[in-house]
């Protein structure tokens, strides 16, 4: 089923931004910050504190998805 994406506002940095995500992607990072032992906003900063060119969306996306193949494949 296809979600449509959610924009959210947050505060990386100091500065206000917005993100638009689907929901499934927002329900990962939400998981993965608690498996960290981390705030949802925490763990998007320290995203984009290692991004280099794509969008921070896109970077959003790609962190979940390498989080679960690392689980995938036992890591």
């Amino acid at each position: 089923m296809l979600s449509a994406e959610r924009k959210r506002s947050l505060t990386i940095a100091g500065h206000r931004t917005s993100v638009s995500l689907e929901e499934p992607f927002w329900d990962a990072l939400k998981d993965i910050a608690a498996a960290e032992g981390v705030a949802v906003a925490a763990l998007i900063a320290e995203i984009d504190s290692r991004r280099e060119t794509v969008n921070l969306s896109s970077a959003l996306r790609l962190h979940v998805l390498e989080h679960y193949k690392r689980q995938a494949e036992g890591g």
